[in-house]
């Protein structure tokens, strides 16, 4: 299985097409702020996608966060603003833990993170459309599960 996790898109698109092109994955997860274009991610989509709401999500249906499996993991994922992930994604991980989640999965900082501890996963798969890091490329990430169902995770840039 092949997940594509993106986020912080601000309404433009060309880049999800584009890796929506390159990869055709199984399923998509979408962090938020997608700013009103859900329905077009989703019509794009040749899988299931599930979108939250983020904190430019102001008029947008969405959830604020999901919590589904994915095999045997228990995943959450949620914009991550309440969580004051600016600061760091360390409250975050403890939140997943409380939750009895195996995976956190969370946008708004635009950066790219795979943080993987003993207890929980948390990922960040940064911006496609307004990167902050340092190389300031777009990025998301893979996840593929293996035969074994192992996951792994990479984070890809445009």
């Amino acid at each position: 299985m092949k997940v594509l996790i993106v986020s912080d898109t601000h309404r433009s698109n060309k880049n999800y097409y584009q890796v929506l092109e390159m990869h055709r994955p199984d399923m998509v997860i979408h962090c938020g702020d997608s700013e009103g274009s859900e329905y077009a991610l989703t019509a794009a989509a040749e899988c299931p996608v599930h979108i939250v709401g983020g904190n430019n999500d102001y008029f947008a249906e969405l959830p604020r966060e999901l919590e589904f499996s994915i095999d045997k993991y228990k995943v959450w994922v949620t914009h991550g603003h309440s969580y004051y992930v600016s600061m760091g994604n360390e409250g975050i991980k403890r939140e997943a833990i409380s939750r009895g989640k195996d995976i956190v999965i969370y946008g708004h900082t635009h950066k790219p993170v795979i943080d993987r501890d003993k207890r929980v996963i948390a990922l960040n798969p940064g911006s496609l459309s307004y990167p902050r890091q340092d190389n300031h490329r777009p990025s998301y990430i893979i996840m593929e599960m293996d035969r074994m169902g192992e996951l792994h995770f990479t984070i890809s840039y445009l």
